[in-house]
């Protein structure tokens, strides 16, 4: 199969401009938006989590228009508002049950754009539009707050905007990869396999929820030929330091801890007569911040590595600035690494002295897991608790070992160390540090309602089982998030080449 290797990475190379140019697109729709009133059509939180709908849009539009589906019923929304295509080869010859099913997954959705900082602080960039002005842009800032940049002679293979590295270049791979898949059908790159696609929503408020609903509302009851035998994520595989657009094999799984301090408000001038939430509250939070340091309930993993957490968010009920508040609420961001569960994180918190404490002088204080239930694009409410379990495909697994030898023969021949910017041509098989949503495809292993092939090799791990998944997509993680968010298009056509050739080298295995 060298002459499919070599054709896809052709192809690829060909499509670089065009998955450019769609990329800068999907970033830029924002701006269309967010400066309008809602009754001039405007949505400040266009681009958002649950606020996708004109970014899809486009995309869909998109995905037609290039070529990425066979026909326009071959790409849909679904009822959670994920945007799905698939493409396949009916006259490969191969029995639909037999086929091997594979899925691609990215998020549309973006944290928030922080649109005038970008200006003020780069000198030359904006969140939606990219670079304005080559001549203004504040390098030395740009260095100092991402993790990695190329050295200055290359930079004009960056693409800056919010959304650019987390992760809206995954999905255009995933646009651009299905496009030259059809096109290569009678070469082989689609024989014996089933793609499909998925534009995910809500990842960054609620990770892996699209996942979560395909899993419990279409997956039950399903034919082989809907189960994935494995699912790519197309989330950043890039680091600061290990290099670029690594094939990744796990990450720690993530919570939200949620902590109420009811108090008693009163007059500021009499403390004495209320009992102050805020006080109580911050001294749990010290107390927590302590325990995390001593590294006490927290556990570790040779390959995933340990469980973190940090206070993430804050809410104070108050009458004014001048009186004890009535409550505080506030939020911890928890990393589960194998072995830690979900009630023992819960537990680590209840049991404080600093909650003792504040029980005992009066004040209620509760300790839980939140629910999300915020509507979706398309009016879905999801309703789940705001745990997101770790996943690991262990490095022997033919997803993997396919994965490898799609890298070795589609990527290498064409990555020269130095000249490409931060890609490495020999594959860097590693693990994510944040999420994704990979958390949203484990199911449990007994009363899911799927029925799983032994065939497909699903994986179990303290009581859920979920496909074999890998990760490969454009992105360095310590750049996203950031004022001056980026991508090395040179990433994404390589992350295309993978997309497009990963399939029938796993079909092969």
């Amino acid at each position: 199969m060298t002459s499919l290797n070599t054709r896809v990475a052709a192809l690829a190379a060909r499509d670089a401009g065009l998955a450019a140019q769609i990329l800068a697109e999907a970033i830029r729709i924002p701006a269309d938006f967010v400066d309008r009133s809602a009754d001039d059509g405007g949505d400040q939180e266009c681009g958002l989590s649950n606020h996708e709908g004109p970014r899809l849009a486009y995309l869909m539009g998109m995905i037609r228009e290039i070529g990425a589906v066979e026909t326009d019923t071959d790409v849909w929304f679904d009822t959670f508002g994920n945007l799905v295509w698939q493409v396949s080869d009916p006259e490969d010859g191969v029995a639909a049950d037999e086929r091997k099913v594979v899925w691609f997954d990215g998020h549309s959705d973006t944290v928030r754009a922080l649109r005038p900082q970008w200006r003020a602080k780069t000198g030359g960039l904006d969140a939606y539009d990219g670079l304005l002005d080559a001549d203004a842009l504040d390098r030395d800032y740009l260095r100092t707050e991402l993790g990695w940049l190329p050295p200055d002679g290359q930079w004009q293979h960056l693409l800056f905007g919010r959304g650019a590295a987390d992760q809206l270049g995954g999905v255009v791979a995933q646009m651009v990869a299905t496009r030259i898949l059809l096109e290569l059908r009678a070469e082989g790159a689609l024989r014996g396999v089933v793609v499909r696609a998925i534009a995910s929503v809500a990842e960054e408020d609620n990770d892996g929820g699209g996942p979560m609903y395909m899993m419990a509302q279409e997956l039950p009851g399903a034919a082989p030929a809907a189960i994935p035998d494995v699912v790519v994520l197309t989330e950043g595989t890039g680091d600061a330091q290990k290099g670029s657009l690594g094939i990744y094999r796990g990450q720690r799984g993530r919570m939200q801890i949620e902590v109420s301090v009811t108090g008693r408000s009163c007059h500021g001038s009499m403390p004495w007569e209320g009992l102050n939430p805020l006080e109580y509250g911050a001294a749990i939070l010290v107390e927590a911040r302590a325990q995390y340091d001593a590294g006490d309930t927290f556990g570790s993993h040779s390959f995933l590595g340990a469980g973190t957490r940090t206070a993430s968010w804050a809410q104070l009920d108050t009458p004014s600035d001048c009186a004890v508040p009535e409550r505080f609420i506030f939020r911890f961001d928890r990393r589960l690494t194998v072995g830690e569960t979900p009630d023992d994180a819960v537990a680590a918190i209840a049991d404080l002295p600093a909650v003792a404490r504040a029980r005992a002088d009066g004040l209620d204080v509760t300790v839980t897991v939140p629910t999300y239930d915020t509507p979706t694009w398309r009016g879905y409410r999801p309703g789940n608790a705001a745990i997101y379990p770790g996943w690991e495909t262990p490095a022997d697994h033919p997803a993997i070992l396919a994965a490898v030898a799609t890298w070795r023969g589609a990527l290498s021949p064409h990555i020269e160390a130095g000249r490409d910017g931060n890609l490495k041509p020999e594959p860097r098989v590693d693990r994510w540090i944040f999420s994704t949503d990979g958390v949203g495809f484990s199911v449990p292993c007994e009363g899911s309602g799927i029925d799983i092939p032994a065939s497909k090799r699903w994986l179990a791990s303290g009581g859920v089982t979920y496909p074999a998944m890998l990760g490969v997509g454009p992105g360095i993680e310590q750049n996203t998030h950031k004022i001056g968010e980026c991508v090395d298009l040179r990433e994404l056509r390589h992350a295309v080449a993978f997309l497009a050739r990963f399939p029938s080298v796993f079909a092969e295995k």
